[in-house]
């Protein structure tokens, strides 16, 4: 369903709070327009955050299976913002920004504490300000970053802006693989003290991405049918099946 033969006799926050969807920039309401670029800047400019960040581990690899899936990871990602870039070109967004010089691999120092707040100049989730150490503590973060991806994305992609959902259906999948091929070299690796360490680190920083159990930014969101399932809903989901799968890997 579109706009198309609903919004002459219908208002379309009612369109949207029923479940519409919209097809086009034409279509979109102002303030609708604001939150559908705020979310679809904050994911390519995370996208371009992970690949840059997780390029490092290529070299860091112990084989080279490993070097295939951190290469494939790191290509997956930067190919996945430019899908969602393309969506935003047609609201107007420059996209040669983009191609301009940008420290997408720039990170805080490893015990600074940025919550869920903004940082630097982009958009990226807090989670990607902070460094990497070392080969395993990249697959213990792909891990755990690649099961709340399937969480927060699952959601993003029943949203009512119809092109975005659309895409991020056909990027799932490879964000899932990404998360399997991590799950893979983190059963390789094993359970030692230094995964274990990696585990405590990143589970905080994690878990901060899904955002503050109480928004009032989420009930905007869910208003304009661009979220559904609360903040704290999805972070429990990630949280129960990132426990599941840490503890068949033996980190209990």
């Amino acid at each position: 369903m579109t706009t198309d033969a609903t919004e002459a006799t219908m208002p379309i926050a009612d369109y949207l709070a029923q479940g519409g969807v919209l097809t086009a920039p034409g279509n979109v309401p102002p303030r609708y327009r604001a939150e559908l670029l705020r979310t679809m800047s904050s994911f390519v400019d995370s996208e371009l955050a992970a690949s840059a960040g997780f390029a490092d581990a290529i070299n860091r690899a112990p084989g080279i299976k490993s070097r295939i899936a951190a290469s494939r990871i790191t290509l997956e990602k930067a190919d996945h913002a430019e899908r969602v870039l393309a969506l935003m070109e047609a609201f107007g967004t420059d996209a040669q920004r983009y191609e301009d010089a940008h420290d997408w691999a720039a990170r805080v120092d490893r015990d600074a504490t940025l919550e869920a707040k903004r940082h630097g100049g982009d958009m990226r989730l807090s989670v990607f300000h902070y460094p990497l150490t070392g080969f395993t503590d990249a697959v213990v973060m792909n891990v755990l970053m690649g099961i709340a991806s399937q969480h927060a994305l699952g959601e993003l992609a029943r949203c009512s802006y119809q092109p975005l959902a659309e895409v991020l259906r056909d990027i799932l999948p490879r964000e899932r693989r990404h998360m399997e091929l991590g799950l893979e070299g983190l059963e390789r690796i094993g359970p030692t003290d230094e995964a274990r360490a990696s585990v405590a680190y990143w589970i905080p920083r994690v878990a901060e991405t899904f955002g503050a159990a109480e928004s009032d930014r989420f009930d905007r969101l869910r208003a304009m049918g661009l979220r559904h399932t609360d903040n704290e809903t999805l972070r429990r989901a990630w949280r129960a099946e990132a426990t599941e799968k840490l503890s068949a890997l033996g980190f209990d």
